[in-house]
């Protein structure tokens, strides 16, 4: 049966209100003068789609979203750009963040906690049929995704995942770290980057695992083997305008397909991410924060 779908985006869709910020840690102060304050669709995964999309990769995208302006902002990103988009119906209405973004592009978000309730969920009939007429699906870390991967896993799709910046330790992410074909994350909050994409594989079924490093580049784990990739100077358009540095959609889709793009190699630009207290409420601590441009090998 062929696919209708190359890329399956599941979760992370939502709106950011940006505010420009002359430095980050921004001081206290009564007031502050900026340039620009502007509401945007367009968080985690609206722009891993927007990105794949692009690139010319048929793609679909799922999460849950309000009845409401914000909703409706994410709708039109989609609908603007010919992205498939399902949506399923959220009751807390559509989720937001307020980024402060200072000049370098590096940003602090506040997320509202209130648009996550735990008893709602993507429903696995709806996932089963999407995920059966896709090549890929790429899982963003959000709620309530992690429910979504049984279904996943059982269609045969090929799985990948962000973890960001975890630490190794925190439980949430032990689920998309597990169940991935191909797993991102950063270095920041690792004590042993290494031993951490080699436990990743160990325990579960990845076959590639990418370690962003910001500065010092990218590791790269397959076949065995831990490869460093230097950094090369980033393009900015993969920069979001909420200074949101995202998966690239070139590595997210290449890392899917390695067998038809072998010379595909992941380099990093690193952004800092916070932790939403409905994480840490719940005893899990997922933070965004490095994510990848690509280049060839020579």
């Amino acid at each position: 049966m062929s696919s209708e779908i190359d890329v399956l985006v599941l979760g992370g869709a939502g709106v950011d209100t940006i505010v420009q910020v002359p430095e980050l840690p921004l001081p206290y102060a009564d007031s502050y003068m900026v340039p620009a304050i502007e509401t945007r669709a367009g968080q985690t995964g609206d722009f891993v789609a927007v990105g794949v999309h692009a690139l010319g990769l048929r793609t679909h995208h799922i999460d849950m979203i309000g009845d409401d302006r914000e909703g409706d902002l994410v709708r039109a990103l989609h609908r603007d750009r010919g992205i498939g988009l399902t949506e399923v119906p959220l009751s807390a209405g559509t989720k937001r963040a307020v980024n402060l973004v200072g000049p370098d592009g590096r940003r602090l978000s506040l997320y509202d906690d209130s648009r996550a309730p735990d008893e709602e969920r993507l429903p696995p009939p709806t996932v089963a049929a999407l995920a059966a007429a896709s090549r890929h699906a790429h899982v963003a870390i959000t709620h309530p995704c992690a429910d979504a991967l049984p279904t996943l896993r059982e269609t045969g799709v090929s799985i990948s995942t962000d973890l960001h910046n975890w630490d190794g330790v925190q439980a949430y992410h032990e689920a998309f770290a597990h169940e991935a074909d191909i797993v991102f994350l950063s270095t920041t909050a690792l004590a042993n980057p290494e031993k951490t994409m080699r436990q990743i594989a160990e325990r579960g079924r990845a076959r590639e695992v990418v370690a962003t490093a910001g500065a010092e580049g990218a590791y790269l784990l397959a076949d065995g083997e831990v490869t460093h990739i230097p950094t090369v100077t980033p393009r900015p358009r993969w920069w979001t305008p909420t200074g949101r540095a995202t998966p690239s959609p070139r590595a997210t889709s290449s890392a899917g397909w390695r067998a038809s793009h072998p010379g595909a190699a992941p380099c990093t630009v690193r952004s800092p991410e916070p932790t939403p207290a409905r994480y840490r409420r719940r005893g899990r601590t997922p933070s965004a924060g490095s994510n990848c441009w690509p280049r060839q090998r020579s």
